[in-house]
This record gives C-alpha cells, structure tokens and sequence, in this order.
C-alpha cells in the first residue's frame, strides 16, 4: 500500500496521516504510524486505525523480515520533517537547526512554498526547508 492509499484509509476514518517510520528497538522492528485529528488522537483512534490496517500488512507488509505495527499520536513535541509538518505546525513554537549548525527558536508563521518564516527573538526569519538539518516542536512551559 503506498502512502496516497494510506491516507485516503486513515481520511475514512476520520483521522490524517501526518508521518510513517520505521525504527529499531531491543531488537524488533517496528513499523509506526502517526496519525492527528482535529482536537486530538484518542486511544480509541490509534486502536481502530490498527485493526484496520493489521489484517491489509498482513497481506502486504510494509518492511521485510518481522516488525511489529504501532499506531499513534506524534505527540505535543514532534518532529518536523517535512515541508507539510510545518504547515500543520503553523503557530507553534519550534526549534530549527539549520545545515550551518546554527538555531532559530521561535513561533511558525506562515509556509510559502519550500520558505518557512519564524518568529524569534530577532524578529521574522525566512528558512529555506532545504537549509534545515532538523527541527521539532516544543512547549513552553
């Protein structure tokens, strides 16, 4: 199943992908699934997006050899991978660390195209996406 399919499935259910990963840990290998909702993801949602995607990976699997298949939230403080996960991240704060080495922290205003601008303590910064190494969100607490 590729990643358009993916997303019109979790769209019926009333949820959006907003990211797929696969990871190592102890050993296994797991296959996650992040999906968001307006108002938020419940435990009910990862639950339902998981038993309906359980039986279709069993047929056609995402990743070879054994994994392991997890659904969730991407949480409050989240990686921003790609141009869309600003996009959705538009009034958030986060923490940019360009290809330089150097970080912007500051609040996502608006994304143009591949052209990110953020509020930080030095006013509006236009990032190129292509210039960022990694990024997150974060809470101020």
């Amino acid at each position: 199943m590729n990643l358009e399919e993916l997303e019109k499935l979790l769209n019926d259910c009333g949820v959006a992908l907003y990211d797929t990963e696969i990871a190592n840990e102890n050993g296994r290998q797991i296959y996650r699934v992040y999906i968001t909702k307006s108002g938020g993801v419940s435990l009910d949602d990862c639950e339902v997006v998981s038993k309906l995607l359980s039986p279709i990976y069993d047929v056609m699997p995402p990743v070879s050899g054994d994994w392991v298949l997890e659904v969730s939230s991407p949480g409050l403080e989240r990686k921003l991978s790609k141009i869309d996960h600003f996009a959705k991240s538009i009034g958030e704060m986060a923490k940019v660390t360009l290809n330089d080495k150097s970080q912007i922290v500051g609040k996502i205003i608006s994304v143009n195209g591949d052209d990110i601008l953020i509020n930080s303590d030095k006013g509006n910064i236009n990032i190129n996406f292509n210039d960022i190494k990694k990024a997150k969100t974060f809470i101020q607490w």
